[in-house]
């Protein structure tokens, strides 16, 4: 099939991960793909750092404007971006054209229409209640309205997760145009690990003695707990335990105190951002992998790469990572925001290599049996195209 790809983002964290890494699938598995974007994130290009942020074009500017100001302009990409898919899809003539969903962005919904081809829209969040729930927004009705709109009016709709996929419902959408797509991974790059030089690059010298590295690895921001991890860090039964975060955050400077004033600072490591395709090259130095705290609708990137690795997980016990992990299966789950039980998860991880390296396995064996994976995501997209009336 000939594809053409439309996206808004210029970001150079997990969204660009996501956008090259299923135009590469799309075309291992056999399919032209044409990109339409603000920022080329074609899988030829250069990668991001794990954790960066920003991007390389002009529409940057946009982002610091006033509120009201960026939200009207982020409406004016719409007839900035419609002319430049035709123009594309006048010359490739594609089977569909898949864009991944941006605020306040209907080109892709206007020209499908205008090119008569199938639209599939993937969306990774209700951009709508995010917004509200963090910068705000100045016309919230406006922006509701739009939102329904383009959802319903996609021919197909991806979602990450099947908790997002009901909230979509309840906003009009139809069940038969909704196909779940979590994200996913390459899992050939997590076939040769190798954990000395995994330390090595990481600056972690010599393991000591039975010394368990919990590791985290992502843009880090408030919501995902990290000061949990610090805190329980703390306890005697972990005296032997350590954490590396690769990647950077608003919330660095915070972490550096909490682990000061818990005593730990020397058990705490700040990898910083690193290239993402040298992440699985890394994940070896891990003992075990966390995810403290995620969305309710979210499908956490690090999440699958964890699990392609063959590492402990340690993760929230909610229906979004129900629908991937299944408590101690392939995974460590405990409460949402609970301190304590998080604690007491880590504590059982470390002090049981056997249960580590069973779910580990398990996690391995789930990425492969269920197909978690970007090629797999390519197939299910196409074969559900060719379903459309």
């Amino acid at each position: 099939m000939k594809i053409l790809y439309h996206h808004r983002t210029q970001a150079e964290d997990g969204q660009a991960v996501h956008i090259r890494a299923l135009q590469q699938a799309f075309h291992e598995e056999g399919h032209e793909v044409r990109e339409v974007a603000l920022v080329a994130r074609s899988a030829d290009a250069d990668e991001p750092a794990s954790g960066a942020k920003g991007g390389g074009s002009k529409w940057g500017l946009v982002t610091r404007l006033p509120r009201f100001a960026r939200e009207l302009a982020e409406y004016c990409y719409t007839p900035l971006a419609r002319p430049k898919i035709m123009a594309a899809g006048r010359d490739l003539q594609p089977d569909f054209l898949y864009e991944r969903y941006a605020f306040g962005n209907a080109a892709g919904v206007q020209a499908a229409r205008r090119l008569k081809v199938p639209l599939v829209l993937e969306v990774n969040s209700p951009m709508v209640l995010e917004l509200e729930n963090t910068r705000g927004l100045s016309f919230p009705r406006l922006a509701r309205r739009l939102e329904t709109h383009i959802f319903t009016r996609a021919d197909l709709v991806c979602v990450v997760t099947g908790v997002l996929r009901d909230m979509l419902i309840e906003m009009g959408v139809a069940p038969e145009r909704l196909l779940v797509t979590p994200n996913g991974v390459h899992p050939q790059l997590f076939e040769s690990p190798d954990r000395a030089a995994a330390r090595r690059d990481l600056g972690l010298g010599q393991p000591a003695g039975d010394e368990v590295v919990l590791g985290f690895v992502g843009y880090y921001r408030d919501w995902h707990r990290l000061d949990l991890v610090i805190a329980a860090l703390a306890r005697p039964d972990l005296a032997h335990a350590s954490l590396v975060l690769i990647g950077e955050g608003p919330v660095h400077d915070d972490l550096v105190r909490a682990a000061a004033q818990a005593g730990v600072s020397e058990r705490v490591h700040f990898a910083g951002p690193r290239p993402h395709d040298r992440i699985p090259d890394l994940l070896p130095a891990f003992d075990l992998a966390l995810v403290p705290s995620i969305n309710p609708y979210a499908s956490p990137l690090k999440l699958f790469e964890y699990m392609a690795a063959g590492l402990a997980v340690i993760a929230p016990d909610q229906p979004n990572l129900r629908e991937v992990l299944d408590h101690e299966q392939n995974a460590m789950l405990v409460p949402p925001g609970d301190g304590g039980a998080l604690a007491e998860g880590i504590v059982q991880l470390a002090q049981d290599a056997e249960l580590r390296a069973r779910l580990g396995a398990a996690a391995r064996i789930t990425v492969a049996e269920r197909d978690l994976t970007w090629r797999g995501n390519a197939r299910r997209v196409v074969a559900a195209v060719e379903q459309l009336s």
